[in-house]
């Protein structure tokens, strides 16, 4: 099952509306320093999911080898097969990439720019309407192939889940601290149908293009602000 399928969306396409990342305080955890070694892993990986991104919009994914991609990311396909067994797993690697690394990033800006908790929501939902008008067809191709790469290892699914939750529970926790968002409900069952709407929304949209997602999107807007803003 994808986790909401956002959440990972596109580090290539505006990941951060300041473009920076910078610390934010108790809302979250930075992570330990990396490495030269594991930058540098980090780093090629990076640069190969770069080259195939750009040749699977350019000519295909089936028209695109592994020869292809090697060549077009300067690396030895020793180095492609330390990262991916297959062309399939980069794929998948490529769909995780775009369904689900920008949530965090995405609530550490909003808690930054924005004072309340109607306000971060207003702008996440802004957020995601601007990345998804950039999205191209290709970026729909590579979200539906997410879910393979979750085949054989359920327990990264599990943590992706587990810290989409956590992001928004964090911040709607912040809100009920600060006395305008409702207390009704937990942060968790509200991160819950935060992750679980939008992941539905995004499937829907992932496999069929004509679904109206930005008029969909609007109505989970509303839903978010009635149910778990308080002023």
């Amino acid at each position: 099952m994808l986790i909401c399928a956002w959440l990972h969306i596109c580090i290539q396409t505006s990941l951060m509306l300041s473009g920076k990342q910078e610390p934010y305080g108790k809302f979250m955890e930075t992570s330990a320093p990396l490495d030269r070694r594991e930058k540098r892993k980090l780093e090629t990986r990076a640069r190969i999911e770069e080259a195939a991104y750009a040749l699977f919009e350019r000519q295909g994914i089936e028209d695109t080898s592994i020869e292809m991609i090697c060549r077009e990311a300067d690396v030895a396909r020793r180095t492609f097969y330390s990262h991916f067994p297959n062309k399939h797993a980069l794929l998948g690697g490529l769909g995780v990439s775009r369904l689900y690394s920008q949530a965090e990033p995405m609530l550490r800006l909003l808690m930054e720019k924005y004072d309340s908790t109607r306000q971060r929501l207003e702008a996440m939902i802004d957020y995601i309407e601007a990345n998804f008008a950039k999205y191209k067809e290709i970026d729909l191709q590579l979200m539906i192939s997410a879910p393979a790469t979750f085949a054989n290892d359920p327990e990264q699914q599990r943590q992706i889940n587990s810290n989409a939750v956590d992001s928004f529970a964090s911040l709607i926790a912040a809100g009920q601290r600060a006395g305008d968002a409702s207390t009704t409900y937990s942060p968790e069952i509200l991160a819950t149908m935060i992750v679980g709407t939008l992941n539905s929304l995004t499937v829907s949209w992932a496999i069929d293009p004509d679904y109206p997602i930005f008029a969909r999107l609007e109505e989970a807007r509303g839903m978010f602000e009635t149910l778990i803003c308080a002023d």
